[in-house]
């Protein structure tokens, strides 16, 4: 007798999972989201609450909420940059660029 677990095979991460599962623009999704987990680990590390972090910056408490559920669709990464900073942190980015690798190419008529 197998299990469904038996069938499932690990797959390696590229550390980016929204480019793992193919989504658009996943370094800049990814980009977003490790901010906006920044913002949050500073929220719980000093007990705030959105009420209390909007006395402390001026950003608006519905701006915590939506970072708290992940709804990032409204943040730029210089907006996510600017609640940081305003939550007394520095935010130091490291940026790195090199050429893409080629895509496969697969046999598309008239392209061979």
């Amino acid at each position: 007798m197998t299990s469904i677990d038996d069938d499932i095979k690990p797959v390696p991460s590229s550390g980016n999972l929204f480019r793992d599962v193919g989504l658009p623009n996943a370094e800049l999704e990814h980009l977003r989201a490790s901010l906006a987990g920044k913002i949050m680990r500073v929220l719980d590390d000093d007990g705030l609450t959105a009420k209390q972090a909007h006395e402390l910056t001026g950003i608006d408490e519905a701006d915590f909420s939506r970072i708290r559920k992940v709804k990032l669709e409204r943040f730029t990464v210089d907006r996510l940059m600017t609640i940081l900073n305003r939550l007394g942190q520095d935010v130091e980015i490291s940026v790195d660029v090199h050429p893409r690798r080629p895509a496969t190419v697969s046999a598309q008529p008239g392209l061979l």
